[in-house]
């Protein structure tokens, strides 16, 4: 099974926040980039406000989940960067809502292989 490559560093986030496209779903943010690499970068990013550790990382987790389900089906060369709104309460964190939301935001950003399009809607 591949591994999916994460962003880590931090002027690797601050890169994406400044020069990335935003965009937006119900619960989850989203920045984009294009990286020139032959694969894709994932980063998550839960705001220490928003809940205590387990559910920020329980968060984390179901996002990973939910792209390493749908990362066969992207185009490649993307730094991605999601994030949990603020104003949005974690009781709503589940596998269907971040799903609907991941698959909402990629498909605004284009980078879903068109062959594929059918089976993601």
């Amino acid at each position: 099974m591949k591994k999916t490559k994460m962003l880590i560093k931090n002027y690797q986030f601050k890169n994406l926040f400044l020069k990335g496209k935003y965009y937006s779903g119900e619960y989850i943010e989203s920045f984009i980039k294009s990286n020139n690499l032959n694969y894709n970068l994932l980063g998550i990013a839960i705001g220490v406000k928003i809940a205590k550790a387990t559910k920020r990382n329980r968060i984390k987790r179901l996002i990973r989940e939910n792209y390493r389900l749908i990362e066969k089906d992207l185009k490649t060369g993307y730094s991605i960067i999601f994030l949990w709104k603020k104003k949005k309460d974690t009781s709503y964190a589940n596998f269907e809502n971040i799903k609907k939301d991941i698959k909402t935001i990629l498909n605004k950003a284009n980078i879903i292989e068109e062959n594929n399009e059918k089976i993601i809607y």
